[in-house]
């Protein structure tokens, strides 16, 4: 056991919109989301459509829960069955944290995803100790929005996270605690899987290893858990002592971004022959991370692309980065490097995935000129086509390619989050 007088004690409170996507609907619709029956879903003219969010009398009373598809939930007269709507979520996110400001400074609060937020409370007492200002918050977000929250408090991030998932969501008054000094009496009895961060293969590892329970991992030696996982052993043997390093705030500073990236899981199989379809998603997933390059006045000399297999194929897929002599953010300049790694990598197998990153990042006013290309000008155009863009919808401008039937562009950019607006 550690002592733990060197640990740092930040008064850390994480907050949890509860059946958030639900809660709003059902606010919505003037239910209270405590006791109305309703479930949110992707798109109702799809019978496999997922469960987005169920409300918590639908999970009790039938099992509908995010992992249940449409066709599972029984179409009586009280079950209310509605389509997402994400610019109405994020609003109703946006409002909540705007009114946390009033406990704390706004860059005392993390977003941690649009239900999710962890508040860094630090030694205020002026609303009383933390117990009370987590009452508080939770009796105002209530009153206010009409959304249930569960809170979970801790010294660090991490065991606010654990005090919530572990107990918070699971007690009648929706707030628990996990300290320092309950670690072993509240952690270590759980299994692996109910810790923060470890996933179903992280889980199959462990397991493969003999550990089961959080205090087999904890007392694990960290040179076992270094040399099986790297730097992501040591974090789980300290994680394992409910202790983590992380600061409590987090100021997000463009210019000090490490790396742009983005992905998506396709909605059918693509690829197979030559994979000329898989190349369009390619450019569409290069055209997102320049831009954002662009914007925040950065260049990038390494581009990553990862391709993940469909389910049907043996092999997973690959990931690969390449690194070139002049930084850039120009669009075609990007998919040139990242399409060079798909030809020499793709094997013709059916994909599921794709992932485009950029990385090892320079300001764009470092961008060496060429005496043989007209780098400006390549430049000056792709502003001027995020200006237009910016200003007309992402649908003003796209690439011939995004109307062929493998382009996702038209679609995606009438959605949020991948469900519509």
């Amino acid at each position: 056991m550690y002592d733990y007088k060197n640990f740092p004690d930040y008064n850390m409170v994480c907050i949890d919109a509860r059946s958030f996507f639900s809660s709003c609907e059902a606010v919505r619709r003037g239910y209270n989301p405590l006791k109305v029956f309703l479930c949110v879903v992707g798109d109702k003219k799809r019978n496999g459509s997922i469960v987005l969010a169920a409300s918590p009398r639908l999970k009790e009373v039938y099992g509908i829960n995010t992992t249940s598809r449409l066709y599972e939930v029984p179409r009586l007269d009280h079950i209310h069955i509605v389509e997402a709507n994400m610019a109405y979520y994020l609003d109703m996110s946006v409002r909540i944290t705007r009114f946390l400001t009033k406990y704390v400074p706004y860059d005392a609060i993390t977003q941690y995803s649009i239900d999710e937020s962890w508040v860094y409370l630090g030694k205020s007492r002026i609303y009383g100790d933390k117990w009370n200002i987590a009452r508080m918050i939770q009796r105002e977000i209530w009153e206010t929005f009409g959304i249930p929250t569960a809170l979970g408090l801790g010294p660090n991030k991490l065991l606010a996270k654990l005090s919530l998932d572990l107990e918070a969501k699971k007690s009648k008054s929706g707030i628990a605690e996990i300290t320092y000094e309950q670690v072993i009496e509240k952690v270590w009895p759980r299994n692996i899987e109910e810790m923060w961060g470890i996933g179903a293969r992280m889980k199959i590892r462990l397991n493969n290893m003999g550990i089961y329970r959080m205090e087999q991992l904890a007392k694990t030696p960290i040179e076992v858990l270094r040399s099986q996982f790297g730097v992501m052993g040591e974090q789980l043997y300290w994680h394992a002592h409910g202790i983590d390093t992380s600061p409590p705030t987090h100021h997000f500073d463009q210019a000090g971004q490490k790396g742009f990236g983005h992905g998506i899981t396709l909605l059918r199989d693509y690829g197979g022959g030559n994979g000329e379809d898989v190349k369009c998603m390619i450019l569409e997933l290069c055209e997102e991370v320049a831009r954002r390059c662009r914007q925040a006045k950065r260049a990038a000399r390494t581009v990553h692309l990862q391709i993940g297999y469909s389910r049907y194929e043996e092999k997973k897929g690959f990931s690969r980065s390449r690194t070139i002599g002049r930084a850039t953010n120009v669009t075609m300049d990007i998919y040139a490097v990242a399409i060079g790694i798909f030809e020499e990598n793709y094997q013709r197998h059916l994909v599921r995935t794709v992932y485009v990153s950029l990385t090892n990042l320079v300001s764009d006013e470092d961008i060496q000129l060429d005496l043989f290309e007209d780098v400006t000008k390549k430049h000056a155009l792709g502003k001027v086509m995020d200006d237009i863009r910016a200003k007309y919808g992402s649908k003003a401008l796209l690439r011939a390619a995004s109307f062929t039937p493998a382009g996702t562009m038209v679609e995606r950019s009438a959605k949020i989050g991948g469900h519509r607006a």
